[in-house]
């Protein structure tokens, strides 16, 4: 045995789930892959990239996709591959590191936490847009507005119906009128001060508490019945496929809603400069996310596949497929923008003594809603477009839940034997957990969170590259990934993944650190409280982690440390591909394990 096995150290050694099964078909793999960009907690605030920058992100977005997002994902891919483990047990590669799965455990399940809101919000919309008169077209609004009254709230249909009025004794006036769609989540809490950081009392909105259980109850009737990979792969191939319909549906409609939609979509495929040099600083958080919520879903989902698949070709499909995915949502924010500019600069040039601004508001979810109340058949469009965010939803939360549960799986072998019984309990936890979330408090927690773990994946990424490329050696890492693929592996690529990656994820670290700490500005105590639990906190374990297993192994300081460092029962899980292993390395000789056991055992 060329490799090192756990009992050479003293600890209890890896045992294999066997039974975990593999994808059902290999496109399963890049199904779910494409999915991860339907990370919709990013989409909330992609008006940052695609108002400003138009098209021209894409080629930002690709020259990141050289630089760091493909190698990380031919990495992540090798991880959960070659270990056939998910986040946690594929750092055998390195043990003493293994607090970094635990980490990703508790962001994992911080996210799930409040990613529920993502599909609560598209749920109450869908509902309501099955009533004869939408509750936010202009004629709906007359039905509930009354709660707004005392507020003098103005809103769009003032607009449309030439209703916005100067004060008195006013040469110059200014008006900020609000979005109906955007009132309409407001009036759920009946709470005009919805998205205030610094707003007081605390409101829960009922209606949105229902569509939550509605939808932990959907997660939890998914993972009972596909109580297998192969059932649960399933479904979610059909409902992605589903979903990226919807949204090219949507695309289409949304294309006509520009009074000269040729000229806006030359717009947006050629901006202006100043627009172009204005997106650089947020494109780095939109490709971040491609690798999903919370960290480590890529080595999950790998792990899923057969020991020969190649994960370079697939990881450049996978990336293009969500590069799509996010053109196609950005060009839906950009329309909605485009829609409110023309009605705003349409009425300020009647009126040369004013100026009406209208806000709009987590513009993907919320304002497109009354860019739809115009359409013809309106109640048609807001069914189809808001199933397809509610689906991309539940999709999201299903693979990062499935990501997390098997990777628990793979860790603590107790567990095997009672994945349904557990998966549920998880499931009822996160559920009760995000409850918070149907709150005012609670129902924007998403904004700072969605930054803190941007920063925490940023963070573990570039850990990654340290223990994969540095600890684990690249010469290992280049061997294993040629004997895994059967093809060769150039050492330029290696050198790219060594120094050039690391170098784009610490700029994109300075960077999203300072905007998740502007943000931690506007939380209130509970926010911060969450924050410190479910991103700070887990960052003891890296340190924890390395004081226990070090106890744990037999020998001096020294010995304990390097046999930390050095693989443990680092081997293809399937017993033909691990004698194949075993025996190309005793006959390239390339291994080090095997010199540094026999020269331990000389002394």
């Amino acid at each position: 045995m060329i490799y090192e096995s756990s009992y050479d150290s003293g600890r209890l050694p890896y045992k294999p789930d066997l039974a975990r099964g593999y994808w059902s078909k290999s496109s399963d793999f890049i199904f779910t892959g494409i999915s991860l960009a339907f990370r919709l907690d990013v989409f909330s605030m992609a008006w940052i990239v695609f108002t400003y920058a138009g098209c021209v992100s894409v080629i930002l977005y690709i020259g990141a996709l050289f630089l760091f997002v493909v190698p990380l994902f031919v990495m992540q891919s090798f991880l959960g591959q070659f270990s056939s483990s998910g986040f946690i047990s594929a750092f055998r590669i390195a043990p003493l590191f293994k607090g970094i799965g635990y980490i990703s455990l508790a962001v994992n399940l911080g996210v799930l936490t409040y990613y529920s809101v993502f599909a609560a919000v598209p749920l109450l919309y869908l509902i309501h847009s099955l009533r004869p008169t939408l509750p936010w077209s202009c004629e709906g609004i007359k039905h509930w507005s009354y709660n707004f009254t005392e507020n003098e709230v103005r809103h769009l249909c003032h607009i449309l119906s030439n209703d916005t009025l100067p004060p008195k004794k006013t040469y110059f006036w200014s008006v900020v009128h609000q979005i109906p769609s955007n009132l309409f989540l407001n009036s759920r809490f009946n709470h005009m001060e919805l998205f205030e950081p610094q707003s007081e009392g605390f409101y829960i909105s009922w209606e949105v508490l229902l569509c939550t259980l509605l939808t932990w109850s959907l997660i939890a009737a998914i993972f009972y019945k596909c109580n297998s990979l192969e059932k649960l792969s399933t479904v979610l191939r059909y409902s992605i496929f589903t979903a990226i319909i919807l949204l090219l549906i949507a695309v289409i409609r949304f294309a006509l809603v520009p009074q000269n939609p040729w000229l806006s979509l030359f717009d947006f495929f050629l901006p202006s400069w100043d627009r172009q040099l204005e997106s650089f600083a947020s494109v780095g958080i939109f490709v971040i996310s491609a690798f999903g919520a919370g960290w480590g879903t890529i080595i999950s989902l790998a792990s899923f596949n057969k020991f020969k698949t190649k994960i370079t070709q697939n990881s450049w499909i996978v990336c293009f497929g969500q590069m799509l995915v996010f053109f196609c949502f950005g060009y839906i924010v950009y329309v909605t923008d485009i829609f409110y500019d023309e009605i705003r600069e349409a009425y300020n040039s009647k009126e040369p003594d004013s100026w009406v601004y209208i806000t709009k508001m987590w513009i993907l979810f919320l304002s497109t809603g009354s860019v739809m109340a115009e359409m013809s058949r309106s109640n048609l469009w807001c069914i189809l477009y808001y199933a397809m965010l509610f689906l991309t939803a539940l999709i999201t939360i299903s693979i990062s839940l499935l990501s997390t549960l098997q990777s628990i799986f793979d860790e603590f072998e107790g567990y095997r034997t009672r994945k349904t019984e557990v998966s549920l309990i998880v499931i009822g936890l996160l559920g009760i957990c995000s409850l918070y979330t149907c709150s005012n408090k609670g129902v924007f927690l998403h904004v700072i969170f969605s930054n803190d773990t941007v920063v925490t994946q940023t963070a573990l990424n570039l850990l990654l590259f340290f223990v994969v490329l540095w600890v684990y050696g690249r010469v290992r890492f280049q061997r294993d990934l040629e004997f895994m693929l059967s093809q060769s592996f150039s050492t330029c690529k290696i050198y790219v993944l060594r120094f050039v990656s690391p170098l784009c994820l610490i700029a994109l670290l300075v960077c999203t650190f300072f905007i998740s700490v502007l943000y931690h500005y506007l939380g209130t105590t509970v926010v911060q409280i969450a924050a410190l639990l479910f991103i700070v906190l887990p960052w003891l374990y890296v340190p924890g982690y390395m004081t226990y297993i070090m106890l744990q192994t037999t020998g001096t300081f020294k010995t304990r440390f390097k046999r930390c460092c050095r693989p443990m029962d680092w081997y293809p899980v399937e017993l033909e591909d691990r004698q194949r292993y075993e025996q190309t390395m005793r006959n390239t000789d390339m291994t080090h394990q095997l010199h540094e056991l026999e020269e331990e055992t000389m002394t």
